[in-house]
């Protein structure tokens, strides 16, 4: 795996300004911004099949947009547990409230509302869990559909976990490395952006440009690092 290649390949692109300020710009409008995540989509195809320029162009905004819905109503899916774990808790201390307000059922309330803390707390920690579930099975989904192209490729759960299994070393190195590059991307722009937010009018908008390309860029290395994954994975099988 090249891994200064996916920290490199964007300033490689003699377009890169103009390919990732668009995007920039895009990501930052919901809705429109499932375009984005096609666009990186198309970064993880152009990578698996060896482009010499792997950043897209904006042509075909339609693909990107319906690439980034299907991915964004998937996600819905992957999120529907998270729902319950926010929403169990906070129903039964509503129910507590209620009950509560009847002098008469006041012990029955506070008993409700132990319970709904109590559960609050261990659906948390499934919460925390499945966080880091998701945030390493994803990148999987992302491979497969990029090869696919369809909302029923994001749930072929078999195949994500064979794609993992049996390429454990590079796919943990790419989930790795993507998280630290994210963390000290992050990092790096939001201390910057602190100082030129001291500037009046011109520092705040430099601190927003440096902001948005901070994320643009680090998501734009997860695609890379993930696109090398789904090469190697393919020449594999």
């Amino acid at each position: 795996m090249n891994i200064n290649k996916a920290f490199s390949f964007p300033f490689e692109d003699k377009q890169w300004i103009s390919k990732l300020g668009i995007g920039a710009v895009i990501s930052m409008v919901p809705i429109l911004n499932f375009a984005w995540s096609g666009y990186l989509v198309g970064i993880l195809r152009n990578v698996v099949s060896n482009e010499e320029e792997p950043l897209p162009h904006w042509d075909n905004f339609e693909k990107k947009f319906m690439d980034g819905l299907i991915l964004f109503g998937a996600g819905l899916v992957y999120s529907l547990p998270i729902l319950l774990v926010i929403c169990l808790p906070m129903g039964i201390m509503g129910i507590s409230g209620a009950v509560s307000g009847n002098g008469d059922l006041q012990d029955v309330g506070e008993v409700i509302a132990g319970v709904g803390g109590f559960l609050g707390l261990c659906l948390g920690g499934l919460f925390f869990v499945y966080a880091i579930f998701l945030s390493i099975v994803y990148p999987a989904i992302l491979v497969v559909f990029a090869r696919e192209g369809t909302f029923a490729s994001c749930f072929k759960f078999r195949e994500v976990i064979n794609l993992i299994s049996k390429n454990a070393g590079p796919f943990f190195t790419a989930w790795g490395i993507s998280l630290v590059a994210a963390l000290g991307v992050g990092f790096v722009a939001g201390i910057v952006s602190a100082v030129l937010g001291w500037i009046p009018c011109v520092g705040w908008v430099a601190a927003l440009v440096i902001s948005m390309g901070s994320t643009v860029y680090a998501t734009a290395v997860y695609a890379h690092l993930f696109g090398q994954f789904g090469a190697m994975a393919v020449s594999q099988n």
